[in-house]
């Protein structure tokens, strides 16, 4: 009896063993890819920041005027997160991260955020008026939407967006407040260093006036003594003289 091979059974397809084999490695390179990702994210919002007009916070944080104290704060806590030194390898994330941080301080100032917010609408109302426009005109109204587009202003060869020519107009008007407070601040102290230069003139001369009373005082003694020297020198001459003429 001849052996007869027995039927061998099929083999699994092995494209179905591959299949399940990729799956952890597309998953790994989906999660290296989202890190690479996410770390060239930060460092563009980093670069951002180092470039943002360090006069206005509003811009640092990437926040309008109307933002509420709790968007500000929510913001703040997003991006100190997003671009933490211990979380981007970018060299000035350091620097960012203090910007930042200044950017919120002041924001949350009531005092500070109230005067900024003054030059801000002083700067909106000065560029709307130069732009011959009503100057309670809200952002969303469709003259300041489409103010590109209006053919007045490409007559005047004005084609910017409003959003940016606000924006530089609000650079502008920050920049001159800046100016002039560094220059109230130097000459502040140019005036307190004149007042310092004749407090410190009148310390001195107070102070040469009490050595030359103590000096005075000093020599009292040896000027009475010379004075009484002189005069009794006198009395003897004079009677030396008396007795000669008798």
């Amino acid at each position: 009896m001849s052996d007869t091979p027995k039927p061998q059974p099929d083999s699994q397809p092995s494209s179905s063993k591959s299949s399940s084999s990729n799956i952890p490695a597309d998953v790994e390179l989906e999660q290296l890819l989202s890190r690479e990702a996410s770390a060239f994210q930060r460092e563009v919002e980093v670069e951002r920041i180092l470039k943002a007009f360090k006069l206005n916070p509003y811009d640092i944080l990437d926040l309008d005027e109307t933002a509420k104290p709790e968007d500000i704060k929510r913001k703040y806590r997003q991006l100190s997160l997003f671009i933490h030194p211990d979380k981007t390898p970018h060299p000035r994330a350091p620097d960012a991260f203090d910007i930042l941080k200044k950017a919120e301080a002041e924001l949350s100032d009531t005092s500070k955020r109230t005067e900024l917010d003054a030059t801000i609408a002083s700067a909106r109302t000065t560029l709307l008026r130069s732009l011959s426009l009503p100057t309670n005109l809200t952002d969303d109204d469709a003259r300041l939407k489409n103010l590109a587009d209006d053919p007045k202003m490409k007559a005047q060869g004005l084609t910017t967006p409003w959003r940016i020519m606000l924006k530089e107009k609000i650079k502008e008007v920050l920049i001159e407040e800046e100016v002039r407070r560094r220059k109230a601040i130097k000459m502040n102290l140019a005036n307190e260093g004149l007042e310092a230069r004749k407090k410190e003139e009148e310390v001195t001369s107070k102070k040469r006036k009490a050595e030359e009373d103590k000096a005075w005082e000093e020599s009292r003694e040896t000027r009475v003594d010379s004075w009484r020297s002189f005069s009794s020198t006198s009395k003897k001459k004079k009677k030396a003289k008396v007795a000669i003429l008798g």
